[in-house]
């Protein structure tokens, strides 16, 4: 297939910056996700690497060689939009032979190239049928066959999946991951689904106005997220401010923590500690942590979201697994593993022994 870089791109507009020096590799048969909230510059980049925005600075390489003055036509990509653009008039053979009719291929190449990408995305006889009498569901497999069987070196999704209910959504990812394996094909997908690029990807990178904050695997990401804004938007954070006292120690609400190795900060030093939900031990009254008390139980099929007033803090959130029996009142919590954020940047994690609550 091909390997995919992006140098250092910029892309500004009147309003601002829409991305700020992205560089980002995507290595031959890998599936990298950008992921961000709307705006973050997430489908800039990905129509950048199309052809369809030209950065203002920067380059686009496939395999080493720019791709930046060639038009999108003549680019080795091929999108998947999010919106299916399929032609309402012709049938699905038509929509998805429709690239190669324009390069002029012939009539035996297109309708074995056809078949192919039918079979592949499992919509074999339904070549005569027109979008209308398709469900999202096999649309979407339509687009994506019509993008394949241009035989792309790399493929561009730009959320493909927004516009399915969920458990379509859960489907067609996973049909998704299965075909991208079987060919091997370069992808870049884009989504602010958090749980769709956990699912899919084999790196992520999360964005922010216009930055690419981390590039990681997902369980990297969601273990060690390098920044304050990467640890809030993946997954659920318990974030506590926090302050180095004169011993040493991290004081944060009614936690005292030790400093991970390695990190020397000095007395009256401000931080951040963030503990997922999963890291905070829920205990009965007489147990060894802090005094707290649960205000709320949610059932959600396989665990327990429960919601825990923690002195100097506020409301925390803890999951527990259901055996665990959650019941309102008083309890105590401890915390197993912490991460220290230092001006928004992860310094360390440790795993700590809780210390007994200030009193």
């Amino acid at each position: 297939m091909a390997r995919l870089e992006l140098d250092h791109l910029v892309k500004k507009y009147a309003s601002g910056y829409a991305i700020q020096d992205v560089s980002l590799d995507v290595a031959d048969g890998e599936m990298v996700c950008l992921l961000g909230p709307s705006g973050c510059g997430k489908t800039t980049t990905l129509r950048v690497i199309g052809g369809f925005i030209t950065p203002d600075q920067g380059d686009v390489r496939i395999d080493g060689r720019s791709i930046l003055r060639l038009p999108p036509e003549r680019r080795p990509t091929a999108m998947v939009f999010q919106r299916y653009t399929l032609w309402p008039h012709m049938d699905v053979w038509h929509n998805v032979a429709f690239g190669l009719e324009l390069r002029h291929r012939p009539r035996k190449e297109i309708e074995k190239a056809v078949q192919q990408a039918l079979e592949l995305v499992g919509l074999p006889g339904a070549e005569k049928r027109h979008p209308a009498q398709l469900s999202g569901g096999q649309q979407q497999r339509v687009a994506l066959a019509r993008a394949l069987v241009l035989e792309p070196r790399i493929l561009l999704l730009d959320e493909p999946f927004s516009n399915l209910d969920a458990q379509l959504r859960i489907h067609m990812r996973e049909e998704l991951t299965a075909i991208q394996r079987r060919v091997g094909i370069t992808s870049v997908f884009v989504t602010h689904d958090q749980e769709e690029a956990l699912s899919i990807a084999d790196r992520i990178a999360v964005m922010r106005a216009g930055v690419i904050e981390q590039v990681a695997t997902p369980s990297e990401l969601y273990a060690r997220p390098a920044t304050r804004f990467v640890a809030t938007f993946i997954g659920s954070m318990n974030v506590i401010d926090g302050r180095v006292d004169a011993a040493g120690s991290v004081v944060a609400g009614p936690f005292r923590l030790a400093l991970p190795p390695g990190v020397g900060l000095s007395e009256g030093q401000p931080l951040v500690i963030g503990i997922r939900p999963e890291d905070l031990i829920l205990e009965g009254p007489n147990g060894t942590g802090t005094p707290a008390q649960v205000t709320q139980v949610t059932d959600l099929g396989h665990y327990h979201r429960v919601s825990v007033d923690l002195p100097e803090v506020g409301s925390v959130t803890v999951f527990t697994d259901k055996s665990h029996g959650a019941s309102l009142g008083r309890a105590t919590l401890r915390p197993r593993r912490v991460l220290f954020y230092r001006d928004d940047r992860l310094i360390g994690v440790t795993e700590p022994e809780q210390v007994p609550s200030r009193s």
